[in-house]
């Protein structure tokens, strides 16, 4: 299957052609593993549906999909403008595309957002992005581990979510990762409507 078709239907709910695009550029850059792995190397920090084969792909369609559900509710969605919004699904879709490091390691990279980050910034003669909006998506997706921005010494090596922006994106990835989840798939992990 072709990097993009796994994310056909995610793709779909970003209106703005030019970010769509710059999304597709990005899914095809990503390493072949992104596609392979599950969410947790471990299996202790995600729920059941996002553990063996294309696990973190799972998880990731469940992070857009509770954006994409959030930000239809118009209390919630009214707040950003359809370009936050597509950036901020963008930023859902490739949040974890470096998780296991440039080249694939066995456990997660905890710097894998600053590393994402600076894949999208190596790659953004390639995008139809402003500076802009590569800056608004590095950021959104740098602070997406919310408090769990330390290294394995205790030092503080990512952002905290600080804007609304950067405040929904983790809150979605966070919800995504909830273990009391149960989100169905069918066999070619698109979620069960």
């Amino acid at each position: 299957m072709e990097k993009i078709e796994y994310f056909k239907k995610e793709l779909e709910f970003i209106k703005n052609p030019k970010i769509r695009k710059s999304c597709e550029v990005m899914i095809s850059l990503l390493p072949d593993y992104f596609f392979e792995i599950p969410a947790s190397s471990t299996g202790k920090y995600h729920p059941e549906f996002t553990l063996g084969q294309a696990g973190l792909v799972r998880h990731v369609k469940a992070a857009v999909r509770i954006a994409h559900e959030l930000l239809m509710d118009p209390v919630i969605g009214n707040k950003y403008t359809t370009d936050e919004s597509d950036l901020m699904i963008m930023a859902l879709i490739l949040h974890d595309g470096l998780k296991s490091g440039l080249e694939h390691n066995r456990y997660t990279q905890v710097d894998h957002p600053t590393l994402i980050k600076n894949f999208i910034i190596k790659n953004k003669d390639k995008l139809e992005l402003t500076d802009s909006q590569v800056i608004f998506v590095g950021k959104v997706i740098e602070s997406h581990m919310g408090p769990w921005n330390k290294d394995y010494d205790g030092n503080e090596i990512l952002p905290v979510p600080k804007t609304k922006y950067e405040n929904f994106v983790h809150m979605c990835d966070y919800l995504a990762s909830r273990k009391f989840l149960n989100i169905k798939f069918d066999n070619d992990n698109n979620i069960i409507e």
